[in-house]
């Protein structure tokens, strides 16, 4: 298993975040099956004010570039980047690696 953690900077501003935190309560089903379609085993995402951190576990042949694209060119993955670009603060043809920030590993215990 691979993972991959990422960050982004939701809007600041209270009822947008509430809304962003709403719609991933209730993310549609299209979206999840092409995410599992490409690889995906779990995604997380955690908020601490307007800050959101990502969390994606994925086989072991994922490879971020490639499949990430897959995704991208998948039904209603692009309807859904586009609904939740609002609360992102970017534009709605913003591809997801413009919006997310890949985060660097720095400690692990074990």
């Amino acid at each position: 298993m691979k993972r991959y953690c990422q960050t982004l900077d939701l809007v600041a501003d209270d009822a947008m975040i509430e809304k962003y935190v709403e719609a991933h309560a209730h993310v549609w089903p299209e979206v999840m099956a092409g995410q599992h379609s490409v690889g995906i085993l779990d995604m997380q995402i955690y908020r601490l004010g307007n800050r959101v951190f990502m969390i994606c576990d994925t086989v072991d042949d994922f490879d971020w570039q490639r499949d990430m694209a897959r995704l991208a060119a998948l039904p209603r993955q692009a309807e859904w980047e586009a609904y939740v670009a609002q609360y992102q603060g970017c534009s709605p043809d913003a591809p997801s690696s413009a919006k997310w920030q890949m985060m660097e590993k720095i400690f692990q215990l074990e």
